[in-house]
């Protein structure tokens, strides 16, 4: 049978993180390659109580449809949170979504029409590219440093295209190369799309989880225009299967937000809503934050400290600061898919780093995350990876 699919699904290809996650439940294998929060750092017995206590007293309410815009005291928490990045919102400001990922898929409903341009920083998040490619974009990668995207290139590319939609940037311990931008770098990305007119869809997945020094404000901190909407999620902070995120955004650009979501799923679950505005009320989440950066500093210290160990000379890799990630480069005459394969076989896993390339190239390059294995496994894990680039080197 061959059915008549919409022109788009040939743009569509499986996550190569999902797909290859799935080989990593194989039993045995050590796994950096998803960016599975731990799940030891989940509150199981806050929720167990939260759950009884919303059905018991308000089971109708949790159980029935709910506003599109989200549950009012959910929102109105996440626009006190806010603060903690310098942005200054109101309740009305937010849209509740179902992860930040949906956020993603609907900034580009809102704003792609085929052969548009989104500028991304290189590289940039797989499920940000994939989201994108449904619509049929054309991507510019821009080049990146210890401080950020840059920005004597960025300014080259809106200088000379104008069909630039958006910018896409996720300015903290990004995904996949674990960098965090400057404040300067921030301000003069607000200036750039100020002076040429350009959206930006700022990712923030990340942001509260860093090990050390102070959180640093937003992009959309310094947004004078109303052209930045901000992506939060409880994902990495509380728990991924809630399925909550939010966007934060002017009146007006928040709209095009909620017609979207209208015509998405209506609303986000009203029960998750609920639970997760009740964790709110009962417990500090601040201090549930910073168990969880305990944890990911002892975590990413000791891979960092192997990979010194292990990986042989002119192997790069990033040291990040907080989130999830490192970020490796392999000599330029490795293949970083090859060379999974060979992991593969001595029971490692990792992403390689092409993928996270819309126009392709950078086939020596590859991400691994420190969240999810216990300290016990990094080490042997990179070890038997370091075996295997040791091997692979001319």
């Amino acid at each position: 049978m061959s059915l008549n699919y919409a022109k788009r699904m040939d743009n569509i290809r499986a996550s190569e993180i999902r797909e290859l996650l799935k080989l990593t439940q194989q039993p045995g294998i050590i796994s950096f390659a998803g960016g599975l929060p731990a799940p030891e750092s989940f509150p199981v017995e806050e929720f167990i109580k939260i759950g009884k206590e919303v059905l018991e007293n308000t089971g109708t309410q949790a159980l029935q449809y709910g506003p599109t815009e989200g549950y009012g005291p959910l929102r109105e928490a996440i626009a006190k949170r806010m603060e903690k990045v310098k942005v200054d919102v109101k309740a009305e400001n937010i849209l509740i979504t179902s992860g930040s990922q949906q956020g993603l898929d609907f900034a580009a409903k809102i704003f792609i029409n085929p052969g548009d341009i989104i500028v991304c920083e290189s590289p940039t998040y797989l499920g940000a590219i994939n989201a994108f490619k449904a619509y049929e974009p054309k991507f510019i990668e821009v080049s990146t440093d210890k401080d950020g995207m840059n920005m004597e290139e960025l300014e080259e590319v809106l200088k000379n295209n104008d069909k630039v939609k958006f910018i896409y940037v996720i300015p903290d311990f990004q995904n996949p190369s674990g960098k965090t931008w400057t404040v300067e770098r921030r301000m003069k990305l607000i200036e750039l799309a100020n002076k040429y007119n350009v959206a930006i869809i700022e990712d923030n997945p990340y942001g509260e989880l860093r090990f050390e020094g102070e959180i640093l404000p937003a992009v959309k901190h310094f947004d004078t225009e109303g052209r930045v909407a901000f992506l939060g999620t409880f994902s990495k902070i509380l728990c991924p299967g809630l399925r909550l995120g939010w966007v934060a955004a002017d009146t007006e650009f928040l709209n095009k937000f909620i017609l979207v979501k209208q015509g998405a799923d209506l609303q986000s679950s009203t029960i998750s809503q609920m639970e997760t505005a009740k964790f709110l009320e009962l417990y500090d989440i601040d201090n549930h934050i910073q168990k969880i950066i305990d944890l990911y500093r002892v975590r990413r210290d000791l891979m960092m400290k192997t990979i010194e160990e292990e990986f042989p000379e002119g192997v790069t890799y990033t040291y990040p600061e907080g989130g999830l990630f490192t970020w490796v480069v392999l000599p330029e005459y490795m293949n970083a898919r090859e060379l999974a394969l060979k992991a593969l076989e001595e029971n490692v896993a990792y992403v390689p780093g092409g993928s996270f390339f819309p126009n392709g190239g950078n086939e020596n390059t590859f991400r691994l995350n420190y969240s999810n294995m216990d300290e016990e496994k990094i080490v042997e894990g990179i070890k038997r990876l370091g075996k295997v680039i040791r091997e692979a080197v001319k």
